[in-house]
């Protein structure tokens, strides 16, 4: 019993010492590695040979017509309004450069601000169909297509979402708006490195006529289209009388 315990023990030792004894050893062929652990990882190296490729080159050259990214391709020269001109500035001096897509300067277009405090109007022209197309992307799975803050992720247990047809918002200036859109509050994340500073400013019209729609009044419909809903409705016709 104890002569056989021996000779496995001896056998167990030379197996490990043939294993691991020779490692480090030079050789043409590949070790044997009974945990080689992550000494060598499937993965493509900065400046490092690959065979996977025909030309042994394992850094590639970017597919043809393609961006990175979250970059966009520089517009053309945009000048902004005199209107909504920032403060001290002459109409149009600021806005007027090329815009690279994200916030990249300190005047009214990419921070929402007009000096120390919010400003309130467009420094560029946006489409209510531009604004809605980012809106629904963007924003109404959270604040719903009314942007009554009733959207699915609300449905699902987002109690946080609030109504942007809340009087506290309707009254906020559109700069703050953009803020918040570009760096995020409370629970809701930061969407300047995913939406343009264009696309930023078309959602905020968006949400304008949004609150509008919902919040109207008479006062707001034109006169004409008001005489027309004043008229009263027209009789239905009467069927006439079967003739026997």
């Amino acid at each position: 019993m104890l002569r056989g315990f021996l000779l496995i023990y001896l056998l167990t030792g030379i197996v490990i010492v043939a294993i691991f004894g020779f490692r480090g050893e030079h050789s043409t062929g590949s070790p044997i590695e009974v945990f080689p652990d992550m000494v060598r990882q499937q993965k493509v190296r900065a400046q490092a040979p690959l065979a996977f490729f025909a030309d042994d080159r394992g850094p590639r050259v970017p597919v043809a017509n393609t961006v990175p990214l979250g970059y966009e391709m520089p517009r053309p020269q945009r000048n902004a309004p005199p209107e909504v001109s920032p403060s001290g500035a002459a109409p149009g001096d600021e806005l007027s450069r090329q815009h690279l897509g994200f916030s990249v300067g300190t005047d009214y277009y990419n921070t929402g601000k007009m000096g120390t405090n919010w400003g309130t109007g467009f420094p560029v022209p946006v489409t209510a169909e531009l604004g809605q197309e980012r809106f629904n992307i963007t924003c109404a799975m959270c604040h719903g297509a009314t942007a009554a803050g009733n959207g699915i992720a609300k449905q699902h247990g987002l109690n946080t979402v609030v109504t942007l047809q809340d009087q506290r918002i309707r009254n906020m200036a559109d700069g703050e708006i953009f803020n918040t859109i570009t760096n995020g509050k409370n629970t809701m994340m930061a969407y300047g490195p995913n939406i343009t500073v264009a696309d930023r400013w078309a959602i905020i019209a968006y949400v304008r006529a949004l609150q509008r729609s919902q919040n109207a009044t008479a006062a707001d419909v034109p006169p004409n289209q008001l005489a027309q809903l004043d008229k009263p409705a027209p009789a239905p016709a009467q069927p006439e009388a079967t003739k026997k």
